[in-house]
């Protein structure tokens, strides 16, 4: 239960990539008792974000055939192809204007956990930007103020979100090394 004083935070999974690496839509590749898609957003409803958000797009009905996205508002990002930084702004235009904070997840890194998540936003303090430091470096999730929404939605490509981050973020110390995305066969046996 929310007290008055808890930030309304928003979570949103970016799972609208094309997987072009990988060959076949990685959304939809089995994991554990779903998707691999659908562990990510099972872990963003173990945080209890206020609201959450699932960017998809690339294979975007083989994904809402096979992922339970039940209880997730869903933004179709038909512009995918132009990297995570235009699902971000996607999906900024359905974020409730109460959201005072924005925690960005990777659809396709299951190694994320709830425990995570609830030590960025605890670890953040007031930050406008705060990013996970783990033992190896800097790695998702990442936390934006509100404040910072506009600059979001003016990003670019794949690595516009790292830009920002590089300006200035302040850095969440969590155990362990990054966790690995699914960018191809090799990853996805790794993470199973």
């Amino acid at each position: 239960m929310r007290a008055p004083t808890d930030p309304f935070a928003c979570g949103l999974v970016l799972g609208a990539g094309g997987s072009t690496r990988l060959g076949r839509p990685k959304q939809t590749l089995p994991y554990r008792d779903g998707t691999l898609l659908g562990h990510v957003v099972g872990v963003a409803r173990a945080c209890r974000f206020d609201q959450l958000v699932v960017a998809i797009g690339g294979a975007a009905e083989e994904v809402r055939a096979a992922v339970d996205l039940s209880g997730v508002q869903v933004v179709v990002n038909d512009a995918y192809g132009e990297g995570c930084s235009s699902s971000i702004a996607a999906a900024l235009r359905v974020v409730d204007e109460r959201c005072d904070v924005l925690v960005l997840m990777l659809g396709d890194q299951p190694g994320v956990t709830a425990e995570t998540v609830r030590a960025l936003l605890v670890g953040r303090g007031d930050a406008e930007l705060a990013v996970c430091r783990y033992d190896d470096g800097r790695g998702h999730p990442i936390a934006f103020a509100r404040s910072l929404f506009g600059a979001l939605a003016d990003l670019h490509g794949d690595k516009g979100v790292w830009r920002l981050v590089d300006q200035g973020a302040e850095d969440v110390p969590v155990a362990g090394a990054i966790p690995r995305d699914v960018d191809t066969l090799e990853d996805y046996a790794a993470v199973r």
